[in-house]
């Protein structure tokens, strides 16, 4: 017979039958007994813990007892023997009978496991044991105070069990699975560090680095409130393990390995030994020579970080260090800033001047001056980096070292074309003089074997090659020259688009139009075509598939143009695929502004070169309505990927076409392309220029109970104004106007907005009821990017009102949302916030913060971050006695000043007020006063609306104590 006491208390005979017991003295009794089976109870103990049934208080008599237990024995039947021992009773059981003792037995087991590091054992028994529960332990006797510390015991095992089960299963890499379940824990066990340590792997495997700091600072706070006590060793040093990982944006990688990479490997050790000694190496050398596959393997194998950027797709030299950003996952500015004050090559010294990377230009050929020119200046900024280029051409800069890229030898050309032959017919099988004779006439180079290849599904190699011999005119050659090998290269090219069928040549070219690769329905409605004819091109290698796109090789695109012009289609193609992007945009535009948007944004990313040829060609043609809807419907998604540059010089030839005339029923989009257009440091004349005429189409598009198309616009446009010259005070009213809008989204942007108006006036209840407001619907509707935005506004005016945990949980929060848009920059400056916030009562953790804030801030380009959190950094130096370390962070900090916005404003006052410190602890008080007082000019200047110099202080939120000490050095007789 076995027994259960995890639960309500139960007996089961052999065959699994469930035995009746009685009522709740008989389970009581059980229970007592099975508590320590096969070990007396004495009768005084079974008297003070089974319930009599009576009157509260009425205890069970000896005798009571002594008729339960006959009327159990009955119940149990022969099969399990209670007996009478001296002054009690015992139940002639082992532990293995009940569950509690086959519970402690699998614990046990499953532990022993999981501490020999073998998982894969522990966790089925783990999970097992935790099977036998059906409730609370010792369910009947609730009112026992003897059964209490039994109860305790195993409640408490039951969890860590749980807890050897959940580490079980995050060692085996069920890290996604146990999020939920760790977080419903967390919450009902604050104190339990174990459970806290395991919530904060599972979130760290899951890529939620923000999310996993904030669950250390909560458990932090619980143990300090409850217990007046710090982490264990353990925690610490994961927190600790947490800040040396931050995650670093996903860099773009080298194009996946469709086929076997055959006779260069000799080579990739070559080129590998020389960016050893070199900084900048070129490979060289004619078209489908195989120099892109060549860097690509090169990358595969390097020891350094790797970064590969395509520029086969970059057509405007202007948009190139915005490419180089895209690839490196970074954005060109933060959330809150429309315009950036740093421009996108500053940017990219930023990031990269203190990281080992080796970045791969591929295709420079067509912008070989201006790929030149950023080359060698990243190369000078940057003493890490190392730059793998392919191009036609040598760049020629000074250091460059030259590979050229050799078509094959005759045994490695003869290896590929039997690889592939066989891909394309299994049981391919050539003497070798006609494989040899075939990969001569295509000058051994790989496009052109590759080519060749796919053909012999339908034909012979004896076929092939003389096929190849007529077509291509092949003689005794002398020496082989670039020239010659393109010759071959473009008729192995022309030879096999011929061999198309009508149907296959139109999709070949009318996909020559995509430049970064299509999806299958991209495809399908700009080829006009079947699914049938694309796989048809992939298997006669005209197309490529790879991670759920097509894509065409450059050489082929090239050939595949020329084709489409000839055919007299490339206007109407290029039509069609403008519409598709558009519809593609469009379709996608709801969803980034909702919980969608993660899915969204990386999907969006892989379209977005041929989002920028698109709009090329459309502000190019004169098709200036097609360019502005285009523009505004890809604004969401430029603005939240931080990415509106890449766009800007388009958009500035469209406005250049249109000048302050929106075309009709485009007023908005007119708007929208100023916005576009007036991104970045060089947008600031195009701000200047078309302000007025931008204003009044948007408030034509939102006034008078109109709803606009594009509602993103209206941040935006409320940013712009804030930030640069403008009509402040217009795009508040326009945009606050907007709070009874029937789109939930501008309601939420418009209390957002309305929560800066009452900010300004002083009035911190309604601002933050407005907030809070706006907090609410943009976290119901999902949307990362507006949710963080007012987040951190919440969190200043927490810390205005004086209440900084407030303050810190809703930036913890904040930061959660813009690390999982990969806003790196907002990251640093949330992270510095909450320094700041910290720094009175922790400093250890203030200086963690700034720390990581420093290096988020590095690995995006942000000088204006960096130097927050360089300030930051100094605040602590100095609080610690270091002031000549401190003097050297805070002169640091204001050379990466950011000049522009509140945010900027305020770290360059808290930056000055830093230097007066320093200065005034080793003795110079010239100095400092003249700091301080340039600490206050900084805030006054800034803070317009503020009547006195305390009023600016605070409206920039600023502490107190610097309130008081610049309040004290600010000249009486100047002007506030």
């Amino acid at each position: 017979m076995r027994f259960g006491i995890l639960g309500g208390t139960q007996a089961w005979d052999d065959d699994g039958a469930q035995v009746p017991l009685g009522g709740p003295a008989r389970r009581a009794l059980l229970a007592l007994l099975l508590v320590t089976p096969g070990e007396v109870v004495p009768t005084d103990r079974l008297v003070d813990d089974i319930p009599s049934g009576g009157p509260e208080g009425t205890a069970l008599s000896a005798h009571a007892i002594q008729s339960q237990v006959s009327r159990l024995r009955s119940a149990l039947g022969d099969t399990t023997a209670i007996e009478r021992t001296g002054t009690g009773y015992r139940i002639a059981v082992t532990a293995e009978d009940t569950d509690a003792g086959r519970f402690e037995r699998l614990a046990r087991e499953g532990r022993s496991a999981l501490a020999d590091g073998d998982a894969r054992t522990a966790l089925p028994l783990l999970r097992q044991a935790l099977r036998l529960w059906r409730g609370p332990a010792l369910a009947d006797l609730a009112d026992s105070a003897s059964a209490r510390a039994a109860a305790v015991r195993l409640d408490e095992l039951r969890l860590t069990v749980l807890e050897d089960r959940l580490e079980a299963e995050l060692s085996l890499g069920e890290h996604r699975s146990v999020v939920a379940e760790l977080r419903e824990l967390v919450d009902r066990h604050p104190l339990r560090e174990r459970l806290a340590g395991l919530l904060i792997r599972a979130l760290h495997a899951n890529g939620a680095q923000a999310e996993a700091l904030v669950v250390f600072e909560k458990v932090r706070r619980h143990l300090a409130d409850e217990l007046g006590a710090d982490p264990s060793t353990e925690l610490t040093s994961l927190h600790a393990e947490l800040l040396r990982a931050d995650p670093a944006p996903a860099l773009a990688a080298p194009p996946a390995a469709l086929t076997a990479f055959v006779g260069r490997a000799d080579e990739v050790t070559e080129v590998r030994q020389l960016l050893a000694t070199a900084r900048l190496v070129t490979l060289t050398g004619p078209g489908g020579v195989g120099k892109t596959r060549l860097s690509a393997e090169v990358a595969r194998t390097a020891d350094a970080e790797v970064c590969f950027v395509a520029l086969a797709a970059v057509r405007d030299a202007a948009v190139l260090p915005g490419a180089l950003l895209v690839a490196l996952g970074l954005r060109e500015s933060g959330l809150h800033l429309a315009a950036g004050a740093q421009g996108p090559l500053d940017r990219l010294v930023t990031a990269l001047s203190g990281r080992e990377l080796l970045l791969v230009l591929d295709n420079c050929e067509h912008l070989v001056e201006e790929t030149a020119v950023l080359a060698a200046h990243l190369l000078a900024s940057c003493p890490r980096l190392r730059v793998l280029a392919t191009s036609r051409e040598p760049l020629a800069v000074i250091g460059e070292h030259l590979h050229p890229v050799r078509p094959l030898d005759d045994a490695a050309a003869a290896e590929l074309l039997t690889d592939r032959a066989r891909a394309a017919r299994r049981a391919f099988a050539a003497d070798p003089g006609t494989v040899r004779s075939v990969c001569a006439a295509l000058d051994n180079l790989p496009l052109a074997i590759e080519l060749a290849a796919a053909r012999l599904r339908t034909l012979t190699p004896a076929e092939l090659s003389a096929r190849l011999h007529d077509r291509l005119g092949v003689t005794e050659r002398g020496s082989r020259t670039p020239e010659s090998r393109h010759r071959t290269l473009r008729s192995v090219v022309g030879w096999s688009w011929d061999l198309l069928p009508e149907r296959e040549q139109r999709a070949a070219r009318r996909f020559s139009v995509f430049v970064g690769g299509a999806s299958a329905a991209s495809a399908l409605r700009v080829c006009d075509t079947d699914e049938e004819t694309l796989h048809s091109l992939a298997e006669k290698s005209l197309l490529e598939w790879s991670g759920g796109r097509f894509r065409m090789l450059e050489t082929i695109r090239a050939y595949g143009a020329e084709q489409l012009a000839a055919a007299g289609e490339t206007e109407p193609v290029r039509r069609v695929h403008a519409g598709t992007l558009l519809e593609l945009l469009r379709t996608a535009g709801p969803g980034l502004r909702r919980a969608e948007q993660l899915d969204l944004l990386p999907a969006l990313t892989a379209e977005q070169p041929d989002l920028t040829a698109a709009v090329r060609w459309a502000a190019g043609a004169q098709e200036t309505g097609t360019a502005l809807a285009l523009i505004a419907a890809a604004s969401a998604y430029l603005w939240i990927r931080g990415a509106a540059g890449t766009l800007a010089p388009p958009a500035r030839t469209v406005l250049d076409a249109l000048g302050d005339t929106p075309p009709a029923g485009l007023d908005e989009e007119y708007a929208v392309c100023v916005l576009v257009a007036a991104s970045g440091t060089a947008g600031r004349d195009v701000w200047r220029r078309h302000r007025a005429a931008a204003g009044e189409a948007l408030t034509a598009a939102w006034s008078d109970g109109r709803t606009g198309r594009h509602p993103a616009a209206l941040l935006l446009w409320m940013t712009h104004n804030a930030t640069r010259e403008g009509d402040a005070q217009g795009a508040f009213t326009l945009v606050s106007a907007q709070r009874d809008s029937a789109e939930p989204w501008v309601r939420a942007a418009a209390q957002y907005v309305t929560g800066f108006g009452a900010l300004g006036d002083g009035d911190l209840a309604e601002a933050e009821r407005a907030f809070g407001t706006a907090a609410g619907a943009f976290r119901a509707l999902g949307d990362r990017w507006g949710a963080a935005l007012v987040l951190d506004a919440l969190a200043g005016v927490a810390r205005t009102r004086g209440e900084p945990r407030t303050a810190v949980a809703l930036t913890d929060e904040a930061l959660t949302l813009a690390e999982e848009l990969d806003a790196l920059e907002d990251c640093a400056d949330l992270l510095v916030n909450r320094g700041d916030l910290r720094v009175g009562a922790d400093p250890a953790a203030a200086q963690a913060d700034y720390a990581r804030a420093a290096g988020f801030a590095r690995r995006a380009g942000g000088t204006g971050a960096l130097s927050a959190a360089l300030r930051g950094l100094g605040d602590i130096a100095l609080s610690e006695g270091e002031r000549t370390t401190a003097e050297d962070l805070y002169a640091q900090a204001l050379e990466h000043l950011d000049p522009h916005g509140v945010k900027g404003a305020a770290n360059r006052v808290r930056t000055l007020a830093g230097l007066g410190r320093t200065a005034e602890a080793r003795g110079d008080h010239t100095e400092a006063r003249t700091r301080y007082r340039q600490a206050g000019q900084a805030a006054v200047s800034t803070v317009t609306a503020a009547a006195t110099l305390p009023e600016a202080l605070r409206l920039l939120g600023l502490p107190a104590p610097l309130t008081k000490k610049l309040t004290h050095h600010w000249p009486p007789d100047t002007p506030s």
